[in-house]
């Protein structure tokens, strides 16, 4: 399985232009299942950092 730190809430703000839900980039999100563990990795521990940076607060979807 590909980790992942999709809340599966889509929505990009304007501004920072991250996703309002994980805080990914639109072209991270595209690229997300061709990078390597390492770099999923990567990006996630960076993700926390960067949303507080852009003023975001993590928005949790539903689950089914």
């Amino acid at each position: 399985m590909i980790s992942s730190p999709c809340t599966k809430v889509c929505t990009i703000d304007a501004a920072s232009r991250l996703c309002m839900g994980c805080g990914r980039s639109l072209e991270e999100i595209a690229r997300w299942g061709s990078m390597s563990e390492a770099e999923r990795q990567e990006t996630m521990r960076a993700l926390p950092e960067r949303m507080r940076a852009a003023n975001l607060k993590p928005v949790q979807g539903t689950t089914p």
